[in-house]
């Protein structure tokens, strides 16, 4: 990984990449699962939104605009579902999934029923791309000098491991984990490659699952169930290691973590970023980290203190879970606040220089489950627009 600081991307105004989907286009795909409409269909409406609100992105002031991930179901759709040696499996078999992960706990108290997974049945082959249509479906819709720009959202490495422990691949299959990452990285480094080969250059990672090793609850289950959850989460780290060894160094990865975003904005965990820090910013080799900061179940700024002078930092302060707007002092004030922490933190720096690693956005995004959050279509507006206008006030010459 390159060791200069990756900035514009990140601009100083992001977003994490769902937007709130239209009546008309949850229709649409509604009507394509029941076999009324052809994909192709589909693809005519979802290119006529996706032209707005790229449109939308621009006027308001974002540059590293998105589709929204109107093309999606889920925001971890892309990989999995068109991995050789993955099945679709429904419904899953309820110990096939580890109650000590908090969103499947969450769904099991809840009576959740007929869920569905991809388990592993065969070796891992990527034989097509992941994400390269969605990728070209976006730029198609930018100037195109401000192609590098547009962000590209993925679904993390690890995502059905977590969620199934020894149930993720068969024994037969893969003797062990590391036999089972190493097909899963190299699947990564084809996509990383083509992607970059028809001009993506800002890709985004989304996981909670790496939120989740700050959870209490998941780390009290793990102990429980004989899992060494440290040694977990360096096998992830190093899997994302793998998956990017190879990137190019004008290429911005960046990894998003949150505690859970499911429809009407519902959340799974809680707990600051304190216990994962120093191996998140440190041995993690990404270049930028879009953190979830709206509330106290994220903590306190303090863990920013092990952020390296090298690496890039997207305060998550904005909501997409509620309409009401956030007051522009106060993220003015959050920003500057985490710039202190930094700034005085593991490697000192300068204030200014601890600023200039920050960049501001929402939380979440407005819709990582298609139905989306209780927000409408205007308030995702009016955030994203005040995301902009705290950015312009924070950093005038670089927003």
């Amino acid at each position: 990984m390159s060791s200069l600081l990756h900035l514009r991307p990140p601009f100083r105004a992001e977003h994490i990449g769902s937007l709130k989907r239209p009546d008309e286009l949850l229709q649409k795909r509604a009507q394509l699962d029941q076999g009324k409409i052809s994909p192709a269909e589909l693809q005519i409406v979802e290119d006529n939104y996706i032209a707005e609100i790229v449109a939308q992105q621009r006027n308001i002031g974002i540059k590293a605009v998105t589709d929204g991930e109107f093309r999606r179901h889920m925001f971890y759709d892309g990989v999995f579902d068109n991995m050789v040696g993955m099945k679709y499996l429904t419904p899953v078999p309820q110990h096939m999934f580890m109650t000590y992960v908090p969103d499947i706990l969450a769904f099991q108290e809840h009576d959740f029923k007929n869920a569905a997974s991809y388990i592993c049945v065969d070796k891992l082959e990527r034989t097509r791309p992941f994400y390269k249509d969605q990728f070209l479906g976006l730029a198609k819709f930018v100037p195109p000098e401000e192609v590098k720009n547009i962000k590209l959202t993925m679904c993390v490495p690890h995502w059905f491991h977590l969620r199934h422990g020894p149930y993720a691949y068969p024994k037969t299959v893969y003797k062990n984990d590391a036999e089972y990452f190493a097909d899963i990285a190299k699947a990564y480094r084809e996509e990383l490659a083509e992607l970059y080969s028809v001009g993506c250059r800002n890709i985004q990672f989304d996981d909670p699952m790496l939120a989740y090793f700050c959870a209490e609850s998941m780390l009290d289950g793990m102990e429980k169930d004989g899992i060494d959850h440290e040694a977990l989460l360096d096998l992830y780290i190093s899997t994302y290691n793998s998956c990017l060894k190879e990137k190019p160094a004008d290429m911005t990865a960046g990894v998003h973590l949150c505690r859970g975003n499911f429809k009407d904005g519902r959340h799974f965990a809680e707990g600051g970023y304190d216990r994962i820090a120093i191996k998140l910013f440190n041995e993690l080799n990404v270049d930028t980290y879009y953190l979830e900061y709206d509330t106290e179940r994220a903590g306190t700024f303090e863990p920013l203190k092990f952020l390296p002078p090298d690496k890039s930092l997207v305060l998550g302060l904005i909501s997409t879970k509620i309409r009401q707007l956030e007051d522009i002092d106060d993220l003015e004030r959050r920003v500057r606040a985490a710039a202190e922490i930094v700034a005085n933190g593991q490697q000192k720096r300068t204030v200014e220089e601890a600023l200039n690693q920050l960049c501001i956005s929402p939380q979440c995004g407005f819709a990582s489950h298609s139905e989306g959050n209780l927000v409408t279509a205007e308030d995702v507006q009016r955030k994203l627009t005040l995301v902009v206008n705290a950015a312009k006030r924070i950093w005038p010459s670089s927003a």
